[in-house]
């Protein structure tokens, strides 16, 4: 007996040196990777479609800025399969359409490729292997419309004209999600325009159809008409019809309309809320318009894009958008749970940083928000009038300990708190941006993944931070209305199988960790079937290695799929959920703990391997960050919660 107590405390012993040193390295290397300004500008890495659009942008513009081009051009091809494909995640299959025609077509533009090169030939291969242009994603499509390579379809699902119908009417603009807006705006004008723009060096994939050596006339770019759909059409006519005055005036009035919508989200670095996809398709919307392509709107909007640069592996890569708020926010939190004080130096430039950016103007939000004041964190650090819950919640939780000690802290604090408050939907979740934008009329739409550009549902993850942040943070009663509310959300929306699907990460992992976590603080017991419901899923999905591994396939199937592999992310993300809901660390989560510790700088694609999305199927994201943050998070909790000796 005294054999086996004395070879258990020497086995705790060096699993306490092990995460001692584990966390010690991680907040080294962030402490070595912050900025100046107090900020981690970690990489934003969104896959090649904003890589090829900028060189199709800056081609179309006339803007030969061939240092960049090139380099984008190397990057897109270091990304090329064997067999001639691009892919979106590492396990997508053998590649995926919409990523291999938008990269085929900009190596064409950029001029410095030729439909005779080998790489070429094996991309036009898959192409038409696969169904050719006519099997690309709906945003693609309008992207070849609007630069003359597909004809514009006979009218657009969004009639321009929809933009002037009252918020009062069943469907209107602000039905649509900010970040639907923002895209739907440019849109609505091209489409209505039927605009496109071919110069002298556009490529020509007309023998890319496989439906013909032309795309038909009839042949829609968006996604199939429906009954329901031609019944809500119908009901907007009818709205357009009843606006005051003559057809033409209201034509008139809507492209007006749209046109100011855009200018006026312009950020000071140009871009459209600071987006890729939005400013993009401006630049189209405001050509379309009249405006020359040397503009001085046009110009700084490029610039704008331009200024989102960034190096990964010695490539040049065009980020989607910045991070660096998220990042810091995250970073911050992270540095503080694992024992640094906020007035260390690492921490307090953080706190600074975050501070100077908070937003003090009305958004959009407002609309479906009227009676709250700003008070919200953006997502990008250029971002002044687009803030989210979750930056905001994570901005807050950053700050926490500074309040008592700053009023400027304080103040900050009381602003965000009732920001974040009351963005609560109607149905007791959380959605990003704003509130109640989850219209059953939108999913009527035949637009493609219109659940995902169009809306802004109430989602577990979103929920469940809230839900952590409000009891572990504030002093607000967990019988507190709201409080109640999220937690019935919670319950309610639970899979099956115990999981919950995360709207924004990958995947069931994801949500189920932010779930659990905000139930945990919001004084769910782990005795509740919820609980115990939720703990043996994430037990029954791990892997014989100790981690946890999920497929970005999930996301587009709707239930869970394994990757076959652990990544570090999702591993901390399980880690921490069973750590939220157990007293005494378990077999579980010390295998776990050890799998973390075992490949905390392990490089390979499992690393690179997407984490976030924001479009099922088409749009993932790679945080730089996370591989940093999680494991330091879930190693921290580990040692705070089960103490110095375990």
């Amino acid at each position: 007996m005294y054999l086996y107590i004395s070879k258990r405390k020497e086995w705790r012993g060096i699993l306490e040196s092990r995460i001692s040193a584990g966390i010690t390295q991680l907040i080294e290397q962030l402490k070595q990777e912050q900025s100046s300004n107090g900020s981690w500008p970690y990489p934003f890495e969104t896959g090649i479609s904003t890589d090829c659009y900028m060189i199709i942008l800056l081609r179309t513009l006339e803007i030969h800025d061939e240092i960049l081009i090139k380099q984008l051009t190397e990057r897109i091809m270091s990304k090329q399969e064997k067999n001639g494909a691009w892919k979106l995640f590492y396990d997508e299959g053998e590649g995926n359409i919409t990523a291999t025609v938008e990269a085929y077509y900009a190596l064409l533009y950029s001029g410095y490729y030729s439909k005779k090169d080998l790489q070429l030939r094996k991309a036009r291969k898959y192409i038409l292997t696969n169904d050719g242009l006519d099997n690309v994603h709906m945003l693609t499509k309008l992207m070849l419309a609007m630069t003359g390579q597909l004809k514009w379809a006979s009218r657009f699902p969004v009639p321009i004209e929809l933009i002037l119908l009252p918020p009062s009417f069943p469907i209107n603009f602000y039905s649509f999600s900010v970040f639907g807006r923002a895209n739907m705006a440019p849109i609505m004008v091209l489409a209505d325009r039927k605009f496109s723009l071919l110069t002298d060096k556009s490529p020509d994939l007309s023998g890319l159809y496989t439906r013909g050596d032309e795309q038909s006339d009839n042949e829609p770019i968006y996604s199939k008409h429906t009954e329901e759909w031609r019944s809500l059409y119908t009901t907007i006519e009818k709205g357009i019809k009843s606006l005051i005055g003559l057809p033409s005036y209201i034509h008139k009035l809507a492209t007006e309309q749209a046109k100011q919508y855009m200018l006026a989200r312009i950020e000071p670095n140009g871009t459209l809320l600071g987006y890729f996809s939005s400013t993009f398709l401006m630049i189209f919307a405001l050509l379309s318009l009249g405006y020359s392509k040397k503009d001085p709107i046009i110009i700084k909007a490029v610039n704008g894009l331009k200024s989102m640069k960034c190096e990964i592996k010695g490539l040049t890569h065009i980020q989607y958008t910045t991070a660096n708020v998220w990042n810091t926010s995250l970073i911050s939190y992270a540095l503080q749970e694992a024992g640094l004080s906020p007035t260390e130096q690492v921490v307090n430039k953080a706190n600074d940083y975050l501070l100077s950016q908070q937003q003090y103007k009305y958004g959009d939000w407002i609309i479906h928000n009227p009676t709250s004041s700003p008070g919200g964190w953006g997502f990008a650090d250029k971002n002044t009038l687009h803030p989210d819950v979750d930056d905001t919640t994570a901005s807050l939780r950053a700050i926490a300990r500074n309040v008592q000690n700053s009023q400027t802290a304080r103040q900050s604090w009381e602003r965000g708190v009732q920001w974040a408050l009351s963005m609560q939907n109607d149905d007791g979740g959380w959605p990003a941006f704003e509130k109640n934008t989850n219209s059953k009329l939108i999913h009527l739409l035949p637009i493609e993944k219109a659940d995902f550009l169009l809306t802004d549902p109430s989602s577990a993850d979103l929920t469940g931070r809230t839900l952590e942040f409000l009891c572990a943070y504030t002093n607000l009663s967990k019988n507190h209305a709201a409080i109640r509310k999220g937690i019935g959300w919670l319950l309610k929306n639970q899979e099956k199988n115990g999981s919950w699907y995360g709207r924004w990460g990958i995947c069931y992992i994801y949500g189920t960790w932010a779930a659990l976590t905000g139930l945990r603080s919001a004084g769910v017991q782990e005795s509740h079937p919820s609980i115990k419901a939720a703990s043996k899923w994430l037990l029954s999905i791990q892997n014989p290695d100790g981690g946890w591994g999920e497929s970005c396939r999930s996301d587009s199937n709707q239930t869970y799929i394994a990757l076959e592999a652990s990544t570090l992310t999702h591993t901390a993300w399980a880690i921490d959920a069973l750590i939220a809901v157990s007293d005494k660390p378990t077999v579980t989560i010390n295998t776990g703990i050890h799998y973390l510790l075992d490949h905390l700088y392990l490089k390979d694609w499992k690393t690179d391997y997407p984490k976030g999305q924001g479009m099922a199927g088409d749009f993932y994201i790679h945080y730089h960050s996370y591989r940093y943050i999680f494991p330091l998070l879930a190693l921290a909790h580990y040692r705070n919660k089960y103490g110095p000796h375990f």
